[in-house]
């Protein structure tokens, strides 16, 4: 697995396919393999594709320091130069499409299209309110932050379709993805605020919610789309954890994305 270093960070990420660039970068708790499987899968044939792993996830390691989220777009930005990527599609999820909107900012010259689902503008009384819970159940006992996401990361249609064994089987997979040196990346999301970068945006851009995400609700994905210059805005059936819920939905949805350029 290659490794980058920025500054004091050893960033570590996925490379693999060949064509044109496409990077990729992953939401609060998961990681470059989870969040992105049937994604590189069905495009990795016609992409080169970077998905890079944020602290707290993979073998990327730092000091500990607070994260920021224009830190963590140097180090993307990094894993793809690295890569040999001079000019990149980027697509995030949650804190990633956080991340790569702001990658996107500061990269123009870079970035050919940005792709971000489950995305926000700035944290407000609300998301602070709940990124602390977050943090505290994740001191305290990962497994039940693993069961409050079973109950507000998937949709409606998903939870009624499930029985008794399927929620436990769910929350037990969610207890082994979540690692506890992700706290500093939920701290971040009590934190964000891209508000002065947008304006710098010049890629094709593309804001997609979950019609039933309780976690970042759809009307924070409509403020990027209003307040980045001729951006689309797109919403689909499904929860904040769209990628892993339905990934069929959402692979198909960033595929149709790209297949654009």
């Amino acid at each position: 697995m290659p490794l980058v270093t920025v500054g004091t960070t050893s960033v570590d990420y996925r490379v693999s396919g060949s064509g044109p660039g496409l990077v990729l970068v992953h939401g609060t708790g998961a990681d470059a393999d989870s969040n992105w499987a049937p994604l590189v899968e069905a495009v990795g044939h016609r992409f080169t594709v970077v998905a890079v792993n944020l602290p707290g996830a993979g073998e990327t390691a730092d000091r500990g320091e607070p994260l920021t989220v224009e830190g963590l777009a140097d180090q993307v930005a990094a894993a793809a130069a690295d890569a040999g990527l001079a000019e990149y599609h980027i697509v995030g999820h949650s804190l990633g499409a956080v991340v790569a909107t702001a990658v996107a900012a500061r990269r123009t010259d870079e970035v050919l299209s940005l792709f971000a689902h489950a995305g926000w503008v700035t944290s407000g009384p609300r998301e602070i309110f709940q990124f602390d819970y977050w943090a505290r159940l994740l001191r305290a006992d990962k497994e039940l932050l693993a069961r409050l996401l079973q109950l507000t990361a998937m949709s409606p249609a998903t939870l009624a379709a499930r029985g008794t064994g399927d929620f436990e089987d769910a929350a037990a997979g969610f207890t082994a993805l979540l690692d506890g040196r992700i706290l500093r990346q939920i701290e971040l999301d009590a934190r964000v605020d891209i508000s002065p970068m947008l304006q710098r945006i010049k890629a094709p851009a593309m804001f997609l919610a979950g019609a039933h995400d309780l976690i970042v609700p759809p009307r924070h994905q409509r403020e990027l789309a209003d307040r980045v210059y001729g951006a689309g805005y797109r919403e689909v059936e499904g929860g904040h954890a769209l990628p892993f819920e339905n990934p069929e939905l959402f692979v198909a949805v960033v595929a149709e994305w790209l297949d654009g350029f």
